[in-house]
C-alpha cells in the first residue's frame, strides 16, 4: 500500500506547527489527519472509528489553545490517535502498539502534551478540575483547562462526582462532551436518551456568547453577579427551550449542542469560550467514524477493526476453521444454553455486550440481559439487588475495569453474600492495551475478601463447567477469570457438569518438582513439561480455585516435595504463589516455593507473546524455572 503525501501535515510536528496556519486551511488538515490515522491503523491495528470522530475537535482544540501550557485531558484516550499525531509524534505513529513503541492510550510519562493518564472511561472530569484549580492555587491564572469527554464516558459514576465538583469549587474548567452517541457498542441509558432529546436555541446561544463576553470585558462578572445571572440564564433558557437544563440546573455553563464536524466553527466557539471564567461546557454533536465510510455504517465493528484495506474497507479477518474459538464466545454460547435451561438466569454488562459476546443472549432473550453502560460499580450493585431478591446475574466485566468497582463487590454482593456470578473477560496480559487494560490484579485483590469463590478455567471444557457449577444453588458469590482471545480446543462443546468447589486437578506426575498453576496458563506449563521429556520429573497441578484453595493438593506437595513453582497469569504479590506460602507455613512445610507470574511493577503493551515472555511465564521461562528449582 502506497502512503499518501500529506501537503499540510507533514508541515506540522508540533502544535505551534498548526497554529501557524490560516483558519481555512484546517479543514484539509482534518482531512488529512484522518488519512493517516486510517493507513495507519490499516497496518497496525487499534482503535479507528473512535478517532476519526474527532479529528475536527483535535485541530481545533490545539489551534486555539496554547498545548501543553495549557491542559486537555482526553477520556477515553482510544480518541486521542489525532492528538499523538499533532504532538511530536507523527513519525512514531507507526510504533503504536507495539513493543518499544508508543503507548495505546496518552500517558504524562511518554509525552508533556499528554496531560494524564486515559486508559479508563470517566475520569476526565475530576482530573481536569484538579489541574484547574491547582492553576489558580500556583497563580497561573492564563492557564485554560479542557476536559474532552465522549463515548459513553459520561455515564461512569465518577464523571458526575466530577460535575457536582465542578459546580462547587472556583474554575475555569472547560468540559467538552463529544456526544456521538456511542461507546464500544451503541450508548444506553438516561443521560444518552437525554443527550439525544436536548436542544436549545441558536439564537439564545448567540446571545449568551455576546453578552457573557461584553460583561467579561468590562469587569461586571463578580462572583455574586455570576451566580445571579447564571440562575437568570437558566431560567431563560428554560422558558425559551421548554426544558430544564441538567447542566445549567448545576451551575456549569452550558453551550450547544454544536456540530462538531465544523472545525472552522469550532474555532471560533473555542476562541470564546477562553475570555468566559467559570465552568463551562460545550455540547458536540459528532459521528464516530466520521469520514470514513465502512466506519461510519457499523461503529461497533470499526471501534478496532483489525487490519483491513484502506481503500476499499475490505477487513483482513482470520477465518481459519480449524482455530479454537475465543473464550469470550465460549462464554456467550454457554451463558445462552444455562439461560435456556434455568430462568432464573440473567445476563449484565457494562458497555460491553460484543466485546464479551453477551450479545448472543442479548439477541435470543433482550429482557434477560441488560447493558448497564460505562458504569461497573453500578453493574455489580444492580446484579446485587436482583440476586437478594431470586435471580442469578452473569455479570461479565474486562478485569482491568472491574478495579472500579471494587468496593461494590465487598458491600453489596460479598458481605450479603449473595449468587452473583461475576466473569472476568481479558483477564492477565491483554497485549497491545498495555497496562492500563492487562487484568492483572483480580485475583489477589479479590483473595481477601470473605464469601467469595475464585477461580479460572484451563480450558474452554472447564469454563462451561464451572459456568454450570456456578448457577446451582448455594453457591454465593463466584468469580470465573479467563483470557483474551482463542482457546486450546476446537471442539469446545462438552456436557454440563458440576466441578466440586475448592478441588484441582493433577495433570502430570513427577518427583523432581512440583509445578501448581490456576487458569489458562497451565497449558504453557503442559507443554513445556511435554518439550523438556526425560530431562526432569515434574509434578503438575491444574488448582483451579484459588479461593477455597484445594489444601488436599497442598498436603500432598509440601509432604513430597521440596522444590515447587508457582504459575499465573497475575500479580505475583497476593496471588497464587502467595497462597501456596502462606498455607505452607501455616501447616509447617518448608519447600522451596519460586513464584512465576506479573512482576511489582507496570506491564507495558506488546503482543501477549512477547509480554509472557518478557515476564518470564512462557515455555521458556516455565523451563528455566525447573532446571534452576
Amino acid at each position: 500500500m502506497e502512503k499518501s503525501e500529506f501537503t499540510l501535515l507533514n508541515k506540522i510536528d508540533t502544535p505551534e506547527d498548526l497554529r501557524k496556519l490560516k483558519v481555512e486551511d484546517l479543514p484539509a488538515v482534518c482531512d488529512e489527519l484522518r488519512r493517516d490515522i486510517i493507513e495507519e491503523v490499516a497496518v497496525n491495528p487499534g482503535h479507528l472509528a473512535s478517532s476519526l470522530g474527532v479529528a475536527e475537535i483535535t485541530v481545533a482544540l490545539h489551534y486555539v489553545y496554547n498545548t501543553p501550557e495549557d491542559r486537555i485531558v482526553w477520556d477515553v484516550g482510544h480518541q486521542a490517535y489525532g492528538h499523538k499525531i499533532l504532538t511530536g509524534r507523527k513519525k512514531q505513529f507507526c510504533t503504536n502498539r507495539k513493543l518499544g513503541g508508543i503507548k495505546p492510550f496518552p500517558s504524562p510519562q511518554e509525552s508533556e502534551y499528554d496531560t494524564f493518564a486515559c486508559g479508563h472511561a470517566s475520569n476526565s472530569v475530576s482530573a481536569a478540575l484538579g489541574m484547574a484549580v491547582a492553576a489558580e492555587l500556583e497563580g497561573k491564572h492564563n492557564r485554560h483547562v479542557v476536559a474532552v469527554i465522549g463515548d459513553g464516558a459520561l455515564s461512569g459514576g465518577l464523571a458526575f462526582e466530577g460535575l457536582n465538583n465542578v459546580s462547587s469549587s472556583p474554575n475555569n474548567l472547560l468540559i467538552i462532551l463529544n456526544d456521538n452517541d456511542m461507546s464500544i457498542d451503541r450508548s444506553v441509558g438516561g443521560m444518552q436518551q437525554y443527550l439525544l432529546n436536548l436542544a436549545t436555541n441558536e439564537h439564545y446561544n448567540a446571545l449568551k456568547f455576546k453578552a457573557a463576553r461584553w460583561m467579561n470585558r468590562h469587569g461586571m462578572m463578580n462572583d455574586d453577579r455570576k451566580k445571579g445571572l447564571i440562575r437568570l440564564s437558566n431560567a431563560m433558557k428554560s422558558a425559551i427551550s421548554h426544558q430544564q437544563n441538567i447542566f445549567d440546573g448545576m451551575n456549569i455553563k452550558y453551550f450547544g449542542p454544536f456540530d462538531g464536524h465544523n472545525v472552522k466553527e469550532l474555532v471560533r466557539i473555542l476562541s470564546q469560550l477562553k475570555e468566559m471564567t467559570g465552568p463551562k461546557l460545550l455540547h458536540l454533536h459528532t459521528q464516530k467514524g466520521h469520514g470514513y465510510a465502512p466506519a461510519e455504517k457499523d461503529v461497533t465493528t470499526w471501534h478496532a477493526p483489525g487490519k483491513f484495506n484502506p481503500d476499499t474497507g475490505e477487513r483482513i479477518v482470520d477465518n481459519d476453521p480449524t482455530k479454537p474459538q475465543k473464550y469470550q464466545d465460549v462464554f456467550g454460547h454457554t451463558l445462552l444454553e444455562l439461560a435456556q435451561q434455568n430462568p432464573k438466569i440473567v445476563g449484565v454488562t457494562p458497555a460491553m455486550p460484543s466485546g464479551c459476546s453477551m450479545n448472543i443472549m442479548m439477541k435470543e432473550m433482550p429482557e434477560r440481559t441488560f447493558d448497564v453502560g460505562i458504569a461497573e460499580g453500578h453493574a455489580v450493585t444492580f446484579c446485587g439487588g436482583m440476586a437478594k431478591d431470586g435471580l442469578i446475574p452473569f455479570c461479565n466485566i474486562y478485569s482491568a475495569f472491574a478495579q472500579r468497582a471494587f468496593d461494590n463487590i465487598i458491600h453489596d454482593v460479598a458481605l450479603l453474600n449473595l449468587n452473583v456470578i461475576f466473569c472476568f473477560d481479558r483477564a492477565g496480559l491483554v497485549g497491545e492495551d498495555g497496562a492500563t487494560h492487562h487484568g492483572a490484579f483480580d485475583l489477589a485483590a479479590l483473595r481477601p475478601v470473605p464469601n467469595l469463590t475464585i477461580c479460572s478455567p484451563l480450558d474452554e471444557h472447564e469454563l462451561r463447567r464451572l459456568m454450570y457449577t456456578a448457577q446451582l444453588p448455594d453457591k454465593g458469590p463466584f468469580v470465573i477469570r479467563y483470557p483474551r482471545g482463542g482457546g486450546e480446543l476446537q471442539d469446545w462443546r462438552c456436557p454440563l457438569e458440576e466441578i466440586k468447589v475448592g478441588t484441582g486437578r493433577k495433570l502430570h506426575d513427577g518427583k523432581d518438582v512440583a509445578v501448581l498453576s490456576i487458569g489458562p496458563i497451565g497449558n504453557n506449563v503442559t507443554r513445556c513439561i511435554a518439550e523438556m521429556g526425560d530431562t526432569a520429573s515434574v509434578a503438575h497441578y491444574d488448582m483451579r480455585f484459588l479461593k477455597p484453595i484445594d489444601e488436599d493438593i497442598l498436603d500432598e506437595v509440601g509432604r513430597n516435595f521440596k522444590r515447587v513453582i508457582t504459575v499465573e497469569n497475575g500479580v505475583i504479590k497476593g496471588g497464587l504463589g502467595s497462597a501456596v506460602l502462606e498455607w505452607m507455613n501455616d501447616h509447617g512445610y518448608t519447600p522451596r516455593v519460586q513464584r512465576l507470574g506479573l512482576p511489582d511493577s507496570f506491564v507495558e503493551h506488546g503482543t501477549v507473546k512477547e509480554l509472557m515472555h518478557i515476564v518470564g511465564i512462557d515455555e521458556e521461562g516455565i523451563k528455566k524455572a525447573i532446571l534452576e528449582a
